[in-house]
């Protein structure tokens, strides 16, 4: 009998931390996303950018893929030659262009004829004067102008075979190996209409390169990349690279709310999670008026101090976060204002 009611009493034990260990869940973690400052910051009047090119449209021309890829496999695949192809320019402006726009800090405009002409015959593309810059932010109602002043792609591939020992089969096999690299070389400008000069100049100079191997070369080409596709994804390193450079890189971060306490807290919760930000700090608001302990008045102003830093507040932030410590300590708020101070440093440095 004493053994049974022992077993009892440890079984209520288990039952009972459980529930203590289920109710003490009343934060939620949430992900956000932190602008960093970027390598080359335009003004902060450069809202918004018209993105265009002035390569010298005589030398390029658009190429069939099957037609790129068969003048390779008359020499070999053995090969190394520049091409001009425009269609891989015009994959590059929109991939920047949505790159730009995606960073969320400029506003894109690409124009159906945004191949300008240039007849420069070394095909580096003069600087274009004030007026000219003036006139197209004008016309396309935009801040700056955004162009490609020069680009070259030099393809240089390798086709070789060879033999090599097969430890599963326990002989030696015949292979054949490819490889195909693509050097690019791109000249960006940024004009400002208020300025003489290009107010952002920046050369991007890269290689990238692809490898294979099978039996056959018929296996081999089969998966093997491209020329025509490996000249697309140099055009949009290129475009990664500089809208690398020129908008914000967005870092991710975590912070907690309180989703119990009160009904107002749970409501909260439940816009919080469909984003609706505005609609969750109004009801935060409201039920200060009515919160029946310090302990929901400290939650509710915590949770506002994370609503304003994600509104981008940050002093607002600051505010409601030592609003919550001082109705009530707890470490969660000491810990997120020491975050907040860390992040109003940083802005004051940019």
């Amino acid at each position: 009998m004493i053994k049974n009611i022992g077993h009892i009493v440890n079984l209520l034990m288990l039952l009972f931390a459980g529930t203590a260990l289920f109710s003490c869940v009343s934060t939620r973690s949430l992900t956000i996303e932190i602008p960093e400052k970027p390598k080359k910051e335009l003004p902060s009047h450069i809202q918004s950018l018209l993105i265009i090119s002035r390569i010298n449209n005589e030398k390029y021309n658009d190429p069939e893929a099957d037609s790129l890829q068969w003048i390779f496999y008359r020499q070999n695949f053995d090969y190394d030659t520049i091409i001009n192809d425009i269609s891989v320019v015009d994959t590059t402006l929109k991939a920047l262009g949505d790159l730009l726009y995606e960073s969320g800090r400029f506003d894109i405009v690409i124009p159906e004829n945004r191949f300008l002409e240039n007849n420069n015959p070394l095909g580096i593309a003069r600087e274009l004067s004030q007026p000219e810059v003036k006139t197209l932010c004008d016309t396309f109602k935009t801040d700056g102008v955004l162009s490609i002043d020069y680009f070259k792609t030099r393809v240089m591939t390798s086709f070789d075979k060879s033999v090599d020992f097969d430890p599963y089969a326990n002989n030696y096999m015949d292979y054949v190996k490819a490889e195909m690299k693509v050097n690019y070389e791109v000249l960006f400008r940024i004009y400002d209409p208020i300025k003489q000069n290009s107010l952002l100049r920046r050369i991007l100079i890269d290689t990238l390169s692809w490898e294979g191997a099978d039996r056959t070369a018929t296996d081999l080409f089969y998966r093997f990349t491209p020329v025509k596709n490996a000249l697309y994804e140099a055009g949009i390193t290129a475009a990664i690279d500089f809208a690398g450079e020129i908008s914000p890189v967005w870092r991710t971060e975590t912070r907690r709310i309180y989703i119990s306490g009160d009904d107002y807290l749970k409501k909260a919760a439940t816009l919080v999670d469909s984003n609706q930000w505005e609609e969750a700090i109004k009801l935060w608001k409201n039920s200060l008026e009515t919160a029946k302990s310090a302990a929901v008045k400290s939650k509710t102003e915590y949770n506002l101090a994370v609503a304003y830093e994600i509104s981008g507040d940050v002093d607002a932030a600051i505010e409601w976060a030592l609003k919550s410590y001082e109705t009530m300590f707890r470490t969660i708020t000491y810990d997120y204002l020491e975050i907040l101070k860390n992040r109003k440093t940083e802005l004051q440095k940019k």
